[in-house]
């Protein structure tokens, strides 16, 4: 009899061991759990927020539009128009059936899409489906193009009832309406239109204004959802700038620069500053060979013998000297400018007094008074 109790004494006793033994297996899971909750709220919180937030929403930046830079008579010498630019999310433009991609129906609509924006922007129709077959999630199709091929564009996609993965978002373009007039003195913009040379770039924060935004709720297949959260924030636009450049002056001035210089054989090229004696106002400010601002990386006729045989970074360098504003930039001796110095530092010196025969007479000319 003893015998048997001890036997299930021993059997309880593991089965006790047993229950202690899963509890605290529960109760380790249960405390693993919590800290896998608190480092997914606490640590990984904020980014994991951030992530849901770029991938729900849509964030659009509308271009401010750039300020006008004007002459003296108010006529615009750089402007700004509003253009697109058309992007693709390439994974976005498929055909579903029963809730499954068509791959056929899907390849027919991406060479479908290709041979119309090739008709539409005058692209590669082999390039443009190369974006659309592209595994990368945006792909650029043109940057700002005229709003006539856009609505042209936006027609057909609405016709063929083609809505997601076609982004058309907008943007300005910088307009030079003289071409080459003053181009070295007001310079031009990048892609972002950023200024890079001359006034555009010497002016920029003035210029640039502030680009806004757009932000909307977005479905898996990018299009938008409005709600109640939707923000717009307005941009501010650049503020404009008169110089005291005339352009009737500043043509006159180019032109015969243009003349003398090609007449004279000036290999180094010229440069001519008119400026209002009674005011000190810039009313021309030419050099020559100049550039079209509206191509300003095309070189000139003066650098495009030999071109294509320089290497990269000779071109680029033969760019950047073709962009300079040799009046403003250049150094040069100052002639007879700099004889009111030496005479005021005599006279500060009292090395010699004023209104004395001969003292400032300079009889021969030389490298420093021509």
């Amino acid at each position: 009899m003893p015998k048997k109790t001890d036997d299930k004494k021993e059997k309880m006793k593991i089965s006790v061991h047993k229950v202690h033994a899963f509890l605290i297996v529960i109760a380790l899971l249960i405390v693993i759990l919590i800290g896998r909750i608190g480092y997914i709220q606490f640590v990984q919180g904020e980014w994991l927020k951030q992530k849901e937030y770029s991938q729900s929403t849509s964030n659009t930046i509308i271009s401010a539009k750039r300020g006008t830079i004007y002459d003296r008579n108010k006529k615009a010498l750089a402007m700004s128009a509003e253009v697109d630019t058309v992007s693709v999310n390439p994974q976005y433009i498929v055909v579903k059936k029963d809730g499954k991609i068509d791959e056929e129906a899907t390849k027919e609509r991406k060479e479908k899409l290709s041979k119309k924006f090739a008709e539409i922007f005058s692209l590669e129709y082999e390039e443009v489906l190369a974006k659309l077959n592209s595994t990368k999630s945006v792909e650029t199709i043109v940057n700002k193009v005229e709003t006539d091929k856009v609505n042209e564009l936006r027609t057909w996609l609405k016709d063929n009832k083609i809505s997601s993965g076609i982004n058309i978002d907008e943007d300005t373009k910088r307009y030079y309406p003289y071409d080459n007039l003053a181009s070295n003195l007001i310079g031009f913009c990048g892609a972002s239109n950023q200024g890079l040379e001359g006034i555009e770039l010497s002016y920029d924060d003035v210029l640039k204004g502030t680009n806004g935004k757009l932000t909307t709720a977005i479905s898996v297949t990018q299009e938008a959802i409005p709600d109640q959260n939707e923000k717009y924030i307005a941009p501010e636009n650049g503020s404009n700038i008169y110089l005291t450049i005339d352009s009737n002056i500043q043509g006159i001035v180019e032109k015969y620069l243009k003349q003398a210089v090609e007449e004279h054989n000036c290999k180094r090229g010229g440069n001519v500053v008119i400026m209002n004696p009674e005011n000190g106002e810039i009313l021309a400010m030419a050099t020559y060979p100049n550039y079209n601002l509206n191509e300003p990386y095309t070189p000139n006729d003066s650098l495009k013998q030999g071109w294509e045989n320089l290497s990269q970074q000779e071109q680029t360098n033969k760019l950047y000297n073709m962009w300079r504003n040799k009046a403003v930039v250049d150094t040069y001796e100052p002639g007879s400018t700099f004889k009111l110095i030496t005479a005021s530092i005599a006279l500060e010196e009292d090395l010699v007094e004023t209104d004395v025969a001969g003292d400032f007479y300079c009889g021969r000319r030389t490298a420093s008074s021509k």
